[in-house]
């Protein structure tokens, strides 16, 4: 699972593919609410706010 800025989105599906073989979900943290998880607010890859979900 990795939370990314628009930026990152395509090397952290890349990344996904290599480690689980298999193609991810992408989700739009602006559009979608979790009921027991806060998603990060930075992207995991720089300091740029977070705007996917790559699961």
């Amino acid at each position: 699972m990795y939370c990314v800025c628009k930026d990152h989105i395509e090397l952290s599906i890349d990344k996904f593919v290599d480690e689980y073989e298999d193609a991810p979900d992408v989700v739009d943290l602006r559009e979608t609410q979790f009921a027991n998880w806060d998603p990060p607010i930075k992207c995991e890859l720089c300091d740029e706010p977070a705007s996917y979900l790559v699961v």
